[in-house]
């Protein structure tokens, strides 16, 4: 098991690819700490990790609310005494042209994009610091590449998230690694919102594999992240995207 005895926290945990990537973590290993804002989904992952042999809990935190995660940090050291991976996956849309993004919403994605992750790794930097060892990963996107119309907070947000994540690279080595996953198009409930994969076909036409990805493909970029096989990978964002061009 790449995960054995880890403990690890992931934010925007109850579907999707954080979903994915709490069962996968748990089946490698991992105690997982799931996070997000409903408890019907959030308890029916943690059930699946139980039922599956796998060891894990779950936090209810509204991620556009970052002080919360103080809370987090606090329960996963009262029931496991560390934190070794804190995957930053929670997300926000936003489809609002620039001339109408209200501040409101603007706040709103940052808050959950990328003020959510800092204030998160701040708490959790300084134990992996102690512990002379931890994994950061967050979730950036093919966003953070390019511009487009229509998705000027989201784009914005994700463009601020691959800077933040080579900054955290540089000011927390040499015991920490950070990298982010830029996830493409991925069918998600993210997605669903827009319209779904039908909605977005011409991602897929753009794309030399003709399909789209499945919330499993960017678990297994994050375990790959997590684990010792990436030990010499630092402050990368990696897309997985199927080779669009954006």
């Amino acid at each position: 098991m790449k995960l054995q005895g880890k403990v690890a926290i992931i934010t925007g945990a109850t579907s999707g690819m954080g979903r994915a990537t709490a069962l996968l973590f748990a089946r490698e290993g991992a105690k997982v700490v799931v996070t997000g804002r409903n408890e019907e989904r959030a308890q029916a992952v943690v059930e699946q990790i139980r039922q599956e042999g796998g060891e894990g809990m779950y936090l209810l935190v509204d991620a556009a609310r970052p002080e919360e995660m103080k809370m987090v940090v606090d329960k996963t050291l009262e029931a496991y005494g560390t934190v070794d991976i804190l995957f930053n996956n929670a997300g926000a849309l936003s489809l609002s042209p620039l001339l109408e993004v209200s501040l409101e919403e603007w706040d709103r994605v940052f808050n959950v994009n990328v003020t959510a992750a800092l204030y998160a790794t701040q708490l959790v930097a300084p134990i992996m610091k102690d512990k002379g060892k931890g994994v950061i990963i967050n979730t950036a996107s093919v966003a953070s590449f390019a511009g487009h119309f229509g998705f000027a907070a989201y784009i914005a947000s994700k463009h601020a998230m691959a800077g933040l994540t080579k900054s955290m690279a540089w000011e927390l080595g040499p015991e920490i690694r950070v990298n982010a996953i830029a996830p493409g198009l991925i069918n998600t409930a993210m997605v669903e919102s827009c319209g779904g994969v039908e909605a977005l076909c011409g991602l897929i036409e753009a794309s030399p594999l003709k399909r789209y990805g499945n919330p499993e493909d960017i678990a297994n970029v994050a375990l790959f992240l997590a684990s010792d096989d990436s030990s010499f990978l630092n402050g990368q964002i990696i897309r997985v995207d199927g080779g669009i061009e954006c």
